[in-house]
């Protein structure tokens, strides 16, 4: 899987993302401080991983910030991103199975190397769920992205 990556800052678990998502098998598309060429404060950074997604470049992102919330407020700018801010296992893995989320949000200051394996396990391995309300939720939530152009 091809996996966009923002962070602004090089510390915390920024250091040990990309690695641990190359690790795992995956392709990553560095930005902000992770990029040598980039700006890298977190609405431009987070931006543009979520514009990977919504444009097909990548086909999920993860952001990172100091709390994960204005990496998380950037990335939900971009029409067709669902992020999601997960502290924990249990919040990843329903962000992906109730809300479909393509977006994963990081506390750059909060989230532990055991966290971090913990929330990629959950994230990595969730999936949306088929049943009619899940996607009836996510059928509106494209619907408010609608009306929001008008």
């Amino acid at each position: 899987m091809r996996i966009s990556v923002a962070a602004d800052e090089r510390v915390g678990v920024a250091r040990e993302l990309v690695e641990e998502l190359i690790r795992r098998g995956h392709e990553t598309l560095p930005h902000g401080a992770l990029a040598e060429t980039e700006r890298d404060d977190w609405a431009w950074a987070s931006e543009a991983a979520a514009r990977d997604v919504a444009q097909g470049r990548a086909d999920q992102a993860i952001v990172c910030c100091w709390t994960g919330t204005g990496a998380s407020i950037a990335a939900n700018k971009v029409t067709g991103v669902r992020a999601a801010l997960c502290a924990d296992a249990e919040t990843a893995k329903g962000a992906r199975q109730w809300n479909d989320a393509n977006v994963l949000a990081l506390s750059l200051r909060s989230t532990s190397t055991a966290e971090l394996q913990e929330i990629l396990d959950a994230w990595f391995t969730g999936e949306p769920s088929a049943e009619s309300d899940d996607q009836a939720n996510i059928t509106h939530l494209s619907a408010i992205e609608q009306s929001n152009r008008h």
